[in-house]
């Protein structure tokens, strides 16, 4: 049986985060009376997001039939973030926890005279360049359940995580063509067209920290979750440096996103790849 190989990658990061977390599990199973109070605890967290942003977009037979459909990548054109916001709450009750992240992402650019982009089934004639603009909405939600796991070295924490993500994502490709595509003029012919997606994937992951120094105010997080559903294979990796204050804690990562539809969705694949700057209230 042929296995695609994004899911054979998910498979494989899961694989690696499941044996790195077997001796946490075992020590969970050894240590059963390493247990917090069970009270609620809190913890929201402010990041500042910016990401190179890749992936495939096929935009619908533009107006004036028979306009073939366009292909255009994101990662050719956009280099302008307009504004990224990330922000997530974290609620814990003893070993049991919900985890909410949040991710608003606006971004676009223009490019003008370019050949950056396909026609779908159909080769551009040497004599079309376009004007093209992308501009990129989209709102990517986490939620999921937390359990956390104990280890007899208190530098580490570690919980596992069952939940979903949301995404959504608006692409609008405004586009002015000079030259001839296909069997039909597009000489000054311009308009825009927009393509959106709404997602619902189920996912699996964990997340955590291992702290150090003269008293652990040093951290180093990291988190991993891989999920399927509506899209074909999403997964998400971070990890990263901070430090703790006595009014919270600071904390620079790097963080990849990535999804791949299934065949047949006019957003083929996105993918956000970058650094963030996080800071975090407890209570």
């Amino acid at each position: 049986m042929h296995i695609p190989s994004p899911v054979k990658y998910g498979i494989a990061a899961m694989s690696l985060a499941g044996a790195a977390l077997m001796p946490t599990l075992a020590s969970a199973q050894t240590l059963p009376s390493n247990m917090p109070e069970a009270k609620w605890q809190f913890s929201a967290t402010l990041y500042g997001y910016f990401p190179t942003i890749g992936g495939s977009t096929t935009f619908p037979g533009l107006p004036g039939s028979p306009s073939p459909g366009l292909n255009v990548d994101a990662k050719t054109i956009i280099d302008n973030l307009k504004m990224v916001f990330m922000g997530s709450l974290d609620m814990h009750n003893g070993q049991w926890g919900l985890w909410n992240d949040v991710m608003y992402l606006n971004l676009g650019n223009s490019k003008s005279a370019t050949r950056d982009f396909s026609l779908v089934n159909g080769v551009i004639p040497a004599s079309a360049t376009a004007d093209l603009s992308l501009d990129v909405k989209g709102t990517v939600w986490t939620v999921a359940g937390e359990y956390r796991l104990y280890n007899a070295d208190p530098a580490w924490t570690n919980d596992l995580l069952l939940g979903a993500r949301m995404f959504n994502m608006k692409n609008t490709l405004g586009y002015s063509f000079s030259g001839a595509i296909g069997s039909f003029p597009l000489a000054g012919r311009s308009g825009s067209v927009e393509v959106s997606e709404t997602l619902w994937d189920a996912i699996i992951g964990v997340k955590g920290r291992y702290a150090f120094g003269a008293n652990r105010e040093w951290f180093v997080p990291y988190y991993l979750d891989v999920g399927t559903g509506q899209s074909q294979l999403t997964w998400q990796a971070a990890a990263g440096i901070g430090y703790r204050f006595g009014w919270g804690e600071l904390t620079g990562m790097w963080r990849y996103l990535d999804y791949n539809m299934k065949s047949g969705t006019p957003i083929e694949s996105m993918n956000f790849n970058g650094p963030l700057i996080a800071a975090t209230f407890r209570w």
